[in-house]
């Protein structure tokens, strides 16, 4: 089979009718890291690092671990410098989903057909390089051309949500919807909450010194995002923390936190759920859609955050985190609210499959993060069909935090997902018609109602 040719990850020949019955499909991404400031202006990027490798810690991963020094992916060194390193150590990449998003990218939006490599690099570059000039790469024509209909950024509460509301009155055929994304409001452990605090306080005018005032300044948040078109809120939880707690008891602990006391595990535990639950009920009352994305631990690696700070490719999954007891509150106390369980160790997967079919309001989000590859999907999508329900998955969602590869991430999942289709039916195990729209609602409309139904 060709290298990324017409037949790429379908394996049966169900699989390819059911992938060109789907793949022109509208995209519905409903998670993902866009920057908004960047669609709106529109100027497009000046270089191909700019667009592949400025912001993708992906790359910056696979580059370190193959020698490359700091300075050519994150550091001083020109643009130029940083792609041309790339391009040297890029056939290194094969095997890895990095190696075909950033090929699918050079194929399907710059019609590139060539290999990345130190012989192909300059090449590459200018040819790019001219490419990019012209309108048809600036972000809102290549949003248009990939056929991206709605996409939802994750958002501070702290944001004043400007460039999405000039979105909204600028740009036509495409929703950018804001998400809410309050982790720094729980993380009561962590140097920079009392930051966040007083960026709230000064934002919504409370007294934020008090769980009151505080809370107060989220709940004006939350409104404020709902009247900017907000659907979701998403939350980053290494480890899921839900019971009980009276608002006295965490008034005790933000007070204590505040005035820079040292607090207990217990404490932030106790903190943790009491906020996790008022958002709970925000939500609940919003009608949106909770988000939940489990088991990273971020900053692991001290290096990377102390010179380089968050995202930078220094995060890492655990297996070890519990997950049964810690969400069973939460979910019994707001049964009947849509929440989208996301999980980054796989050994999870069977866990967040047997709890998706124990609640007709939970659903299992897709492989996120170290298993959003061709592999990675295959076996959850199995997975889920055997233990849950393939019709009640939540869909796709790129969780990309650059443009060009929307495209590239869904062509990979919507070509896994017909393979996965199309086995079971040549295994005899669901009919064709079945399959077929099974394929369109996975690939599309499962989204859309989901989080905008």
């Amino acid at each position: 089979m060709a290298f990324l040719g017409e037949n790429y990850l379908l394996e049966n020949k169900t699989g390819k009718e059911l992938y060109e019955e789907i793949k022109d499909l509208p995209i519905v991404d409903a998670h993902n890291h866009g920057d908004v400031e960047e669609i709106v202006r529109n100027e497009g990027w000046s270089d191909l690092w700019q667009l592949e490798g400025a912001t993708d810690h992906y790359v910056w991963e696979m580059m370190r671990k193959r020698g490359v020094p700091e300075e050519k992916i994150t550091g001083d060194a020109s643009n130029k410098e940083k792609w041309l390193e790339l391009a040297r150590v890029f056939p290194e990449f094969a095997g890895n989903p990095t190696y075909e998003w950033v090929h699918l990218d050079l194929k399907r939006r710059f019609g590139i057909d060539e290999l990345i490599s130190a012989d192909t690099a300059e090449m590459i570059w200018e040819k790019t390089a001219e490419m990019l000039k012209t309108e048809a790469m600036k972000p809102q024509s290549l949003l248009k051309e990939m056929k991206v209909k709605i996409m939802c950024t994750t958002d501070d509460p702290t944001s004043t949500l400007e460039y999405h509301r000039q979105a909204a009155k600028e740009i036509e055929g495409i929703k950018i919807l804001p998400t809410w994304r309050p982790d720094r409001a729980m993380n009561i452990e962590k140097k920079d909450w009392k930051t966040f605090v007083l960026q709230m306080a000064e934002r919504y005018d409370e007294d934020c010194s008090t769980l009151e005032g505080f809370v107060r300044a989220l709940e004006k948040s939350h409104e404020f995002f709902v009247e900017n078109g907000c659907r979701a809120s998403d939350h980053g939880l290494t480890q899921p923390v839900s019971y009980e707690v009276k608002e006295e008891v965490a008034a005790v602990i933000h007070q204590k936190a505040y005035n820079g006391e040292e607090l207990s595990e217990q404490e932030i535990n106790d903190y943790k759920a009491y906020l996790f639950c008022k958002f709970g009920e925000l939500n609940q009352e919003a009608g949106w859609v909770t988000q939940l994305h489990i088991g990273a631990v971020r900053d692991y690696s001290d290096w990377i955050f102390e010179n380089l700070g968050p995202d930078s490719g220094g995060d890492i999954s655990d297996h070890n985190i519990e997950i049964v007891d810690s969400l069973r509150y939460f979910l019994n106390r707001f049964d009947g609210m849509k929440i989208v369980l996301y999980v980054l160790d796989p050994v999870h997967y069977a866990t967040l499959a047997t709890i998706s079919r124990a609640f007709r309001h939970v659903y299992l989000g897709a492989a996120w993060w170290f298993n959003d590859s061709p592999y990675g999907i295959e076996e959850q999508l199995k997975y889920i069909g055997t233990v849950d329900l393939l019709a009640n998955f939540a869909g796709m969602v790129t969780d990309s935090r650059k443009l060009v590869s929307y495209g590239s991430r869904t062509e990979v999942y919507r070509r896994t997902m017909c393979n996965v289709l199309g086995h079971m039916v040549e295994r005899g195990q669901i009919p064709y018609s079945i399959a077929a729209d099974m394929a369109v609602n996975l690939a599309y409309k499962q989204q859309e109602e989901l989080f905008f139904g």
